[in-house]
């Protein structure tokens, strides 16, 4: 499963633009594939191919400063198709400027709650393969410790508990509203996390010529790779 550019990047910028501003933009997910090189093939090759949300908003900062809205760079790679780069400045100039972006801590539960209570919704990084069959209720279906593979990106929104079914996290998915509920998944929380040993990192955030295993905790190694952008 490839981390495809487009999706979360892009709502975690209109997220945090909104917060910012009080105004909802719907921002180009075209121009995130179209225009992030991945050179290093960081979780991917590129484009519906795959990446990271860090190369992605360090992207838009250093080349255009930004993302367009959606009805001046529209989107059109449905069926997965590569396009090139078509961003103009005069005509799709960004709706929603960066002026970069924050990584939390590797692996760092507290910092991950204060930055979700304070900031707002973060990018992260989670192994999703076994959550196609989810419906409702606590996930905690991810074997951490023996079997991790980050696949996956998603946006982290929010955490609760259940009375009977304990703590968790609010994860906003892509796979649309007839998921799971409403679009969402809720993951089991610990504030003790269970650590375990990627074996695949070009399958999630790593790059090419990177290390060859990465330790990653929580949840479907929910906690290993957050982020958000900072909004001009």
């Amino acid at each position: 499963m490839w981390i495809m550019l487009d999706f979360w990047p892009a709502e975690s910028i209109e997220s945090h633009f909104a917060i910012q501003t009080g105004f909802l933009q719907d921002l180009s997910q075209q121009q995130i594939l179209d225009c992030v090189p991945n050179t290093l093939s960081c979780g991917g090759t590129g484009g519906c191919q795959g990446g990271t949300a860090e190369l992605v908003f360090e992207t838009l900062v250093q080349t255009v400063g930004g993302l367009a809205s959606e009805w001046t760079y529209p989107y059109r790679s449905y069926y997965a198709q590569n396009y090139t780069c078509a961003f103009d400045q005069l005509k799709t100039r960004p709706a929603a400027h960066l002026t970069g972006h924050v990584v939390l801590p590797t692996n760092e539960y507290a910092a991950v709650m204060k930055a979700l209570a304070a900031v707002g919704p973060l990018a992260v990084n989670v192994d999703a393969s076994e959550w196609s069959s989810y419906e409702s209720g606590v996930f905690s279906g991810c074997d951490t410790k023996n079997n991790i593979d980050i696949n996956h990106v998603v946006q982290l929104v929010g955490y609760g508990t259940d009375a009977k079914l304990g703590d968790y996290w609010i994860v906003r998915n892509s796979w649309g509203p007839k998921y799971g509920e409403q679009g969402y998944i809720k993951i089991s929380r610990n504030s003790t996390p269970q650590c375990g040993t990627d074996k695949t990192p070009l399958d999630g955030t790593g790059c090419v010529g990177g290390p060859s295993t990465q330790t990653v905790c929580g949840t479907c190694g929910i906690l290993f790779d957050v982020s958000y952008p900072k909004i001009l």
